[in-house]
């Protein structure tokens, strides 16, 4: 119990030295984007939701647990034009060196017409993100603690970034009641290589704390997650906006709001538990919608929704995430416990 309280601690001390980070300066922003279906459908930002979907690893290395090991997690993300995601992750344990993860992540953004000074057709160029993620836990009586090792790289046209990061995470589980309490610390880095000429980049960096709770006698599961911890006010003001008239013809600027600075920080989310082998989840997230809606229409910006099928040995994740009303993004992931399978097949 000592040494898991003095790991939070530690963890919580490397909130309180990062730097505030203006969004658009930070290099490999990729890392920020969900991985799995389950997480984008609970709102994108999730710290204690994990049951046994071993992919939910890349949100917080601590929600890896005995029931992932030999998960073998496949998702595909298709994003605004040919923009397309993919990751594996497959959970395992060793008697000696205890239980790991190991994960790659890879983003293609399709390829692109490159061209002279002039404007003429020189060829084409491809542009791509990747990640190459181990991870590793060890439970402490209640507590979980994880570590993630990351290597990121982002290539445009043959010219290369890499960063080398982190994440930590802590999660404390109820023994008694369906009750999950994590903190999670992602992206903590050092860009080793930038691209040529350019300047180096800031990780980024985000603390993230949330519980979820299903009350004994109610189907469902209730997760409340508030991210970018570093930072209170993280409300962006478009200075080029106009500004409403009052009465005399003056132009007044909007302004920033308590409430809306402190709703920015959280994520709500709700897991329909209809029964073990299929749920429907929904998420919110204020920041996105506030951010990403037009002077004119909302739309479903910031909602998300999504559902679980599992059929024997397989589960099946699927979530539509709306980062902006033109239109939603698509989410699936399938998983399935090798060792089953594998039997099966021997048999």
């Amino acid at each position: 119990m000592k040494t898991a309280a003095l790991i939070l601690c530690t963890l919580w001390g490397f909130s309180l030295t990062a730097q505030a980070q203006v969004g658009g300066q930070r290099g490999f922003t990729f890392l920020e984007l969900p991985g799995s279906a389950k997480q984008a459908a609970l709102g994108g930002v999730n710290v204690t939701a994990g049951a046994h979907d071993v992919s939910m690893v890349a949100a917080n290395p601590a929600l890896l647990h005995a029931a992932m090991d030999n998960q073998l997690s496949l998702a595909y993300v298709g994003y605004l034009a040919d923009i397309r995601q993919s990751s594996v992750v497959y959970g395992f344990n060793t008697e000696k060196y205890g239980r790991w993860a190991a994960g790659i992540n890879y983003l293609n953004y399709g390829d692109f017409v490159q061209r002279d000074a002039t404007g003429a057709a020189e060829g084409s160029f491809s542009v791509n993100d990747y990640t190459l993620s181990l991870t590793h836990a060890q439970q402490v009586e209640a507590f979980t603690i994880g570590a993630t090792a990351k290597v990121a790289v982002s290539s445009i046209a043959g010219y290369k970034a890499v960063g080398i990061l982190a994440d930590a995470g802590v999660v404390f589980k109820h023994p008694e009641k369906d009750l999950t309490v994590g903190l999670a610390f992602k992206n903590m880095g050092y860009q080793v290589k930038t691209y040529d000429g350019g300047k180096r980049q800031p990780m980024p960096f985000d603390a993230q704390l949330g519980l979820s709770y299903k009350p004994e006698h109610m189907p469902v599961r209730l997760s409340f997650t508030a991210h970018r911890l570093y930072q209170f006010d993280i409300v962006y003001l478009d200075p080029a906006t106009k500004g409403g008239l009052d009465g005399n013809g003056n132009e007044v600027k909007e302004e920033k709001a308590l409430g809306d600075k402190i709703a920015r920080h959280f994520v709500v989310g709700a897991e329909f538990v209809f029964s073990k082998n299929f749920e429907v989840r929904a998420g919110y997230n204020h920041l996105r919608r506030k951010e990403l809606r037009l002077d004119t229409n909302a739309g479903g910006a910031g909602f998300s929704v999504g559902a679980m099928l599992r059929v024997r040995s397989f589960e099946l994740d699927y979530s539509s995430a709306f980062f902006h009303p033109s239109g939603a993004t698509h989410y699936i992931t399938v998983s399935t416990n090798t060792r089953t399978f594998l039997k099966r097949k021997a048999t």
